[in-house]
C-alpha cells in the first residue's frame, strides 16, 4: 500500500472546492477522461492546422477562403473549450492541449499534491507537487523526499 492509498481524504473529498481524487477513483474516471481528452487532443491538432492554413491564404490574399478557415477555427475552438469543461466537471486539470496532460487533486502525506496522467499511458503511475508540472513527476512507488 502506497501513501495515496494509506491516506483516505475526509468526505466529502474536496480542498478548497476541489475533487480531491485517491488513485483508484483516477483510474476509474479515465474511462471518461480519455475519450475526451483523446478528442481534445485530435481537435487541437486540426485547429493548429487551421491556423497555418489561415495565415497562408491571408497573405495570399484569398480573402474568401482565408474567411472560411477563420469560422472553422473559431467552431473547433469552442468545440475545445466544450471538452475542457467536461474534464474539469469530471474534477480533473487538463494541462496540455497537445499532449492531453491531465492532473487529479489528491491527497499524499497530509499535503495536496497531483496525480498526472498523459494521453497513452493505461493507469496512474505518477504524481507531482501543485507548484511543479510534468518535468517533475515522479512514480507513484517512489517515496516523497
Amino acid at each position: 500500500m502506497d501513501a495515496f492509498e494509506a491516506i483516505k481524504p475526509a468526505r466529502p473529498s474536496s480542498a478548497g472546492g476541489k475533487r480531491i481524487f485517491t488513485r483508484d477513483e483516477a483510474n476509474r474516471s479515465l474511462v471518461l477522461v480519455k475519450r475526451i481528452v483523446g478528442d481534445i487532443v485530435t481537435k487541437y491538432r486540426r485547429l493548429r492546422e487551421l491556423h497555418e492554413t489561415y495565415q497562408a491564404l491571408d497573405q495570399q490574399g484569398n480573402i474568401f477562403e482565408a474567411e472560411e478557415t477563420r469560422q472553422r477555427y473559431i467552431r473547433i475552438t469552442d468545440e475545445l473549450a466544450d471538452l475542457r469543461e467536461e474534464v474539469e466537471e469530471v474534477g480533473c486539470e487538463l494541462k496540455d492541449f497537445e499532449l492531453g496532460l491531465v492532473d487529479f487533486p489528491s491527497i499524499r502525506e497530509g499535503r495536496q499534491v497531483y496525480l498526472c496522467w498523459k494521453l497513452g499511458e493505461e493507469r496512474i503511475m505518477c504524481w507531482h507537487e501543485t507548484n511543479a508540472g510534468y518535468a517533475s513527476r515522479k512514480l507513484l512507488e517512489e517515496p516523497c523526499e
